[in-house]
C-alpha cells in the first residue's frame, strides 16, 4: 500500500513485483493472518512529523472495539531512530532525526535501493498480529557533484587528429543515486577546437572524454585552459566544477624557415677581411630539440666563395674571410641551407656584389640581430643591458673619407663603432628595458660625410613584455578589526593588489597563506576576506597569517601581504570573583581601617568592559572596601562579645554598556581576644553573709563563688582560689578551684565572722581576674543583724598590697554589684543569637532560592540587609581595574 507515491507509474519490473506483494499481504485474507507485510515509500530529508503510513487504516482495521488496539514496535531497533508511532491510530511518522539516504544506505549499491525495516505488534492478544513493515527511503537531489582535485591536466600532442579521444580520468562523483547523480559534463569554453563526449563504463559510472574537432598547433597556442562543469539529473539540476588545462604537447612537425630567403649584400672592394656582411636567421616554431637549427654551404658553393666568405653553422653569420681588390668588381652567388631534425634542408640565396669604391652619398645598410618585421625591430624587456639590436654598415666611402655616423631620437640606446672595422656601427641599449614604462621608441640614424651628404635611416624599436612584475598589493599590512560575536560569514575586508604586465600575465588571483587559520576564507577572483565562524576575543584576541596574490604568466610571480584580523571586545563577561564566598579570621579589637582581607574579582572583558569596581551592598556604616585593590576594612574596633560573626554582601561591576556584575559574600569571623576579667555574679556583694552552723560537719558544702567571663575558650575558663583569711581558725574552708564550692575542712569551735577573699582568674593571656570577700558568720542564730553588719570588713581593712588591680584600674575588692546588668545582657545575648539564627536561614534560603532562578536584573529590595536591619549605605561606584 503506498502513501505519498500512491498516483506514482510503476515503471520498472521489481516495482510491479513489489505492488504485487504489497496487494497479497494487505488483501482483506491477510487481515485473519497472524502477520501482515505493508510497504511505504518517502523521500529522503523529509521534517519531524510528516505522516508515512496508517497502518490500522492500511491494513482496515476497526479501531472502534473495545477493548482498543494499541500498535507497539517490537524492539528498540536503529530503525526506530527515524520514526514514531502513534499506539492508538498506528499512524506512523517521521521523528526529530532527519534521514540521509547517503548515510543510511552507504554501503549498499544503486540496484539494492535503501529500506528500514519494522516489526509492529497490534495487542492485545484476541488482536494480535505482526506487521512487518519496509520502508523505501527514495532519493532527492541534496548533493551536488565535486571533482577530487581543483584542476585537472590533460596532455594532447599537437599532432593529434580530430576526432581523438582522451579520457578525463578525474571524473566527478555525486552520493545521489539514479537520476540525480552526475548525467553529463560540459566545457564552459571549448574554443572551437574541443567538445566532451561521456562514456558509461559496465558499473554505471560516467567517464568524460576530450575530443579533438579542429586541428591543433602547439605554435599557434601552447595551452587551453577552461572550466569542465559536471552536471547532475535533479530539479533544478546541481553542478560541480573543476579547472581543466588542456596542455598542447610538441612534436617536430614544423621545419626552418629563412625570414629572408633572398639577401642580397653590396661589397665595395676594399671591404676588410673578418666584416660581417649579415646574419641569416631561420625560425622553427618547434621547442626543444625539435626546433635545433644548423646553418651549411651547399655543395654547388665553389670553393673559391668558400676561401673568400665564412658561415657559422650555429648563428647564421656570414663574414668576410678573405681580401677583397678594390679595382675589381665580381658578383658571388651563396647557396645557404638551414637544416633540422628530419627535415628538407631549406634554401636561401645571398647575392653579394663586389664593387669598386666611389665617390658619392654614403650608403647606410643595416642589418639587424633582433627579430625585425616591417621595419620594426622587437626586443623583449628581459634582454640585459648592451644587448645589440642592428649594424649599421656604412658604404661609397673614399678610404680617407671620414664620415659622421651619430643617432638621433630618445630611449636607452647608442650607437657605437663596431671595435676595429671602419664604416660599421652598431646599434645597442644602454640599458634594461621596461615595457611597463614605455613601448615603442623611434630613432634616426644619421650619416653625413664631408661633402655635406646625409642619409637618414629610421630604426622602430617595439618592446616585448615579458612576466616581470610580480602582482602588488596596496597595502603590505591589512589591519582588520571586528566585534567579536560576529555573525558567520562575516565580511573583513577585500584585498586589492595590482600587475604593471599585460595580458594574461597582468592578471591576480588570491589566495590564504599557508599559515591562515580554516575560519577564514578569501574569494580567488575578488579577493573579499570573510570569516566562516564566530569569533571570541576571550579565546583569541588577533589572528595573524599571510595571503598571496599570484598573476597568471610563465613563470607565476607572486607577492605577499600580512592580514592582521583584530577582534574587538564586547561585554559579555560577568565579574567573576576567584571564590563563590569569601571567609576572614580577624581577632577582635582589630585597629580601625586594618586590612580584614582581600577579595579578588576577575574579568575576560578588556578595556572599560573589564574595568571592576567593587561596593558594599549592606553593613556600609561598619565596613569600606578598597575598589581598586579589593582590600575589606573596618571603620572602627570590632568586638566579638558585640557581635562576633558579620555577614557582608559585596558588589563587582564592570565598566560595560550595559554593566554587568556579580555578588558575593562575605563572613568576617572574629576571634576572641583576652579583653574581659571573669565577672563575679555571686555573692552578689562583699557585704554579704552567710549563716552557718557551729554543728556543720566537715566536708559539708556551705556556699560557692559563681562568676562568668564574656570571652571564649580558655580566655573564659575560671579558676578559684582564696588568696587571704581573716578566720580564727586558719583552714577551716576549701574553695574548689574548678566549680567555686566551698566546702568546711573541719569542725568549727569558735563563734565568730570568718572571711575569705576569693580571687576568680582566667586562663588567657595575659592573664585577668576579679576578688570578691566571702563573709561566714558561725552562730546558732542571727540575733542582731546590726551587730553582724558592724564586724564585716571595710574595703580599707583589705592589703592592697596582695591584690593586684582589675583590667579598669579598680582595687580588686571593689567589685559592684553586677547581677542586674548581667541579667540584662544575658537576655540581649539571647535575643541576639536569635536574630542571628534568622538571619542565617533568610540568607541560605535567598541564595538557594537566587541560584534556582534565571538571572535577572537585581532590584533594590533583592539586596540582603544587614544583620541589625539598616538601609544600605551603597558608596558611589568608583570604576577601577582590579
Amino acid at each position: 500500500m503506498w502513501n505519498t507515491k500512491r498516483g506514482t507509474w510503476l515503471h520498472s519490473k521489481g516495482e510491479l513485483w513489489g505492488l504485487f506483494i504489497l496487494l497479497l499481504y494487505t488483501s482483506p485474507l491477510s487481515c485473519s493472518s497472524n502477520f501482515s507485510h505493508l510497504i511505504y515509500k518517502i523521500k529522503e530529508g523529509l521534517p519531524k512529523g510528516t505522516l508515512i503510513g496508517a497502518i490500522g487504516a492500511d491494513l482496515k482495521l476497526d479501531l472502534s472495539v473495545n477493548p482498543p488496539r494499541s500498535f507497539n514496535l517490537e524492539l528498540k531497533t536503529t530503525s526506530q531512530q527515524y520514526v514514531s508511532l502513534n499506539n492508538t491510530t498506528g499512524e506512523l511518522f517521521t521523528s526529530a532525526v532527519e534521514i540521509d539516504r547517503e548515510a543510511l544506505c552507504a554501503e549498499s549499491h544503486e540496484g539494492q535501493g535503501c529500506a528500514l525495516f519494522l516489526d509492529v505488534l497490534i495487542l492485545p492478544q484476541q488482536y494480535f498480529q505482526l506487521v512487518k513493515i519496509k520502508i523505501i527511503i527514495e532519493d532527492v537531489n541534496d548533493n551536488r557533484p565535486h571533482f577530487p582535485v581543483d584542476e585537472i591536466r590533460v596532455s594532447v600532442p599537437e599532432n593529434a587528429p580530430v576526432n581523438a579521444r582522451f579520457a578525463v580520468e578525474q571524473s566527478a562523483v555525486d552520493p545521489d543515486i539514479g537520476i540525480h547523480s552526475v548525467q553529463t559534463y560540459w566545457l564552459v569554453n571549448d574554443y572551437g577546437v574541443f567538445t566532451l563526449d561521456v562514456e558509461e563504463n559496465e558499473g554505471g559510472e560516467l567517464t568524460p572524454f576530450l575530443i579533438i574537432t579542429e586541428s591543433l598547433d602547439r605554435e599557434t597556442q601552447a595551452e587551453y585552459v577552461t572550466d569542465i562543469i559536471a552536471e547532475d539529473g535533479g530539479s533544478p539540476p546541481l553542478l560541480g566544477t573543476a579547472t581543466l588545462r588542456i596542455i598542447i604537447t610538441d612534436v617536430n612537425d614544423n621545419c626552418p624557415k629563412f625570414t629572408e630567403s633572398q639577401v642580397n649584400i653590396t661589397l665595395y672592394g676594399n671591404a676588410t677581411k673578418g666584416m660581417q656582411l649579415a646574419r641569416l636567421q631561420a625560425y622553427d616554431p618547434d621547442e626543444g630539440a625539435n626546433a635545433l637549427i644548423t646553418y651549411t654551404f651547399s655543395e654547388r658553393v665553389t670553393q673559391e666563395s668558400r676561401n673568400l666568405f665564412y658561415l657559422d653553422t650555429n648563428t647564421g653569420v656570414l663574414k668576410l674571410a678573405g681580401k677583397i681588390d678594390n679595382n675589381t668588381g665580381k658578383l658571388y652567388k651563396l647557396i645557404v641551407l638551414a637544416n633540422g631534425p628530419t627535415c628538407i634542408p631549406e634554401v636561401a640565396m645571398v647575392t653579394v656584389h663586389v664593387i669598386r669604391q666611389l665617390s658619392g652619398p654614403p650608403a647606410v645598410i643595416p642589418r639587424y640581430i633582433a627579430s625585425e618585421k616591417d621595419g620594426v625591430v622587437s626586443i623583449s624587456e628581459s634582454e640585459p643591458p648592451f644587448s645589440p639590436i642592428a649594424f649599421f654598415t656604412i658604404k661609397n666611402t673614399e678610404p680617407q673619407q671620414k664620415i659622421e655616423c651619430l643617432l638621433e631620437g630618445t630611449g636607452p640606446f647608442r650607437l657605437v663603432p663596431y671595435e676595429r672595422f671602419k664604416n660599421e656601427y652598431l646599434l645597442e641599449t644602454t640599458e634594461v628595458l621596461d615595457y611597463e614604462q614605455k613601448q615603442d621608441y623611434e630613432m634616426v640614424v644619421v650619416v653625413r660625410n664631408p661633402h655635406g651628404l646625409v642619409v637618414n635611416t629610421v630604426v622602430k624599436v617595439h618592446v616585448l613584455d615579458v612576466n616581470d612584475n610580480a602582482p602588488v598589493f596596496k597595502q603590505s599590512f591589512i589591519d582588520v578589526a571586528v566585534e567579536e560575536n560576529n555573525p558567520p560569514n562575516t565580511f573583513l575586508a577585500q584585498l586589492q593588489a595590482t600587475d604593471a604586465d599585460s595580458e594574461s600575465r597582468g592578471e591576480v588571483f588570491y589566495l590564504l597563506g599557508a599559515d591562515a587559520p580554516t575560519i577564514f576564507d578569501l574569494d580567488r577572483s575578488t579577493g573579499v576576506l570573510t570569516v566562516s565562524t564566530s569569533l571570541d576575543r576571550e579565546e583569541k584576541e588577533t589572528y595573524r597569517f599571510m595571503v598571496r596574490a599570484v598573476d597568471r604568466g610563465t613563470p607565476r610571480k607572486e607577492s605577499i601581504a600580512t592580514v592582521i584580523i583584530t577582534v574587538q571586545d564586547r561585554n559579555d563577561n560577568s565579574p567573576r570573583f576567584i571564590n563563590k564566598d569569601f571567609t576572614f579570621f580577624v581577632p577582635e579589637n582589630f585597629p580601625g581601617f586594618g586590612e580584614i582581607g582581600v577579595l579578588t574579582v576577575t574579568d575576560a572583558d578588556a578595556g572599560e568592559n573589564g574595568w571592576v569596581a567593587l561596593s558594599i551592598l549592606n553593613g556600609s556604616d561598619i565596613f569600606v572596601i578598597d575598589t581598586g585593590r579589593g582590600a575589606l576594612r573596618a571603620k572602627t574596633p570590632l568586638d566579638r562579645e558585640q557581635q562576633g560573626t558579620y555577614y557582608v554582601w559585596i558588589e563587582a561591576i564592570d565598566g560595560g554598556e550595559p554593566a554587568l556584575s556579580c555578588i558575593t559574600m562575605v563572613t568576617v569571623l572574629l576571634l576572641d581576644v583576652n579583653d574581659n576579667p571573669p565577672t563575679v555574679l555571686f555573692p552578689q556583694s562583699n557585704q554579704s553573709y552567710m549563716l552557718v552552723l557551729p554543728n556543720t560537719l566537715p566536708g559539708t558544702s556551705i556556699t560557692e563563688v559563681y562568676a562568668v567571663d564574656r570571652d571564649t575558650g580558655m580566655n573564659a575558663v575560671i579558676a578559684y582560689s582564696i588568696i587571704k583569711r581573716t578566720d580564727g581558725e586558719p583552714g577551716s574552708f576549701d574553695i574548689d578551684p574548678y566549680t567555686g564550692n566551698i566546702t568546711l575542712r573541719k569542725t568549727l569551735s569558735n563563734r565568730g565572722l570568718y572571711s575569705l577573699w576569693v580571687k576568680v582568674r582566667d586562663h588567657g593571656q595575659p592573664e585577668l581576674y576579679s576578688t570578691v570577700l566571702v563573709n561566714l558568720f558561725v552562730n546558732e542564730t542571727v540575733s542582731n543583724e546590726t551587730f553582724i553588719q558592724s564586724l564585716l570588713p571595710r574595703s580599707v581593712d583589705i592589703d592592697h598590697g596582695e591584690l593586684p588591680p582589675d583590667k579598669e584600674g579598680r582595687k580588686s575588692e571593689q567589685v559592684p554589684n553586677l547581677c542586674g546588668e548581667y541579667q540584662v545582657l544575658l537576655l540581649a545575648s539571647a535575643a541576639t543569637c536569635l536574630g542571628l539564627f534568622l538571619t542565617v536561614v533568610s540568607l541560605v534560603t535567598y541564595i538557594c532560592c537566587k541560584k534556582r532562578k534565571p538571572k535577572k536584573k537585581r532590584l533594590d529590595s533583592e539586596i540582603p540587609l544587614k544583620l541589625n536591619h539598616e538601609m544600605v549605605d551603597k558608596n558611589p561606584m568608583e570604576i577601577s581595574n582590579i
